[in-house]
């Protein structure tokens, strides 16, 4: 499961609600909750936080959060 399939389970979101409020299919969905290798695009993860009626930062923070800038 990847980090925002975690998130969404912890919240107990319906990814079925969210493809049918967003336009992100069921089958992209299920990629981006469970293949670790998709990659989640801004535009995808904006209206995934309108959906569950959050700030986008917070799904940001909760997916991207553990990158580091190289020094």
């Amino acid at each position: 499961m990847t980090k925002l399939g975690k998130y969404l389970a912890k919240r107990s979101v319906n990814k079925s609600e969210i493809s049918r409020k967003t336009g992100i299919s069921k089958a992209r969905m299920s990629e981006l909750t469970l293949n670790s290798s998709t990659r989640l695009t801004a535009n995808e993860l904006f209206l995934i936080a309108l959906a569950i009626n959050i700030e986008p930062n917070e799904i940001l923070q909760e997916v991207c959060g553990h990158l580091k800038l190289e020094k």
